[in-house]
């Protein structure tokens, strides 16, 4: 699905998706991934959605992002206010998405020199088949 034309080879965009990844500038992830408009990180150790704790959402309190979206998977999932009440007191916005319109929303965001970031929950493949789309 084209978005935009990417003309800043700087700024990280997702570039593909699928099942059970997420691909950020040509560069694959097979795990729980936090990306800025200028960097990658691979260090927030949400594993899935279920799981998320105050921790998970107070990492993104140093980041300071205008909005930070959260992929939960295939599905779009909301988790308690109560677990990300820092964000709210910070005046980060904060939207759940499934990963797919997360991975989409976040690039157009960054076209738009938005300061924005996408934290990525992975779901481990459990099925040997596979599908993707490539965000052009």
């Amino acid at each position: 699905m084209a978005l935009h034309q990417q003309t800043d080879t700087t700024r990280t965009l997702f570039t593909e998706y699928g099942e059970d990844y997420v691909a950020v500038s040509g560069r694959r992830f097979q795990q729980a991934v936090v990306v800025l408009p200028r960097e990658v990180r691979t260090d927030w150790d949400a594993t899935d959605f279920a799981s998320l704790s105050t921790a998970h959402f107070d990492y993104f309190l140093a980041l300071k992002p205008e909005i930070l979206l959260i992929g939960t998977g295939a599905n779009q999932q909301f988790a308690r206010p109560d677990l990300y009440r820092e964000l709210i007191r910070a005046k980060i916005g904060i939207e759940f998405m499934n990963t797919h319109a997360a991975c989409r929303t976040y690039n157009i965001l960054v076209a738009e020199d938005r300061n924005v970031v996408a934290a990525v929950l992975i779901k481990t493949r459990t099925k040997n088949h596979s599908w993707l789309t490539h965000l052009q």
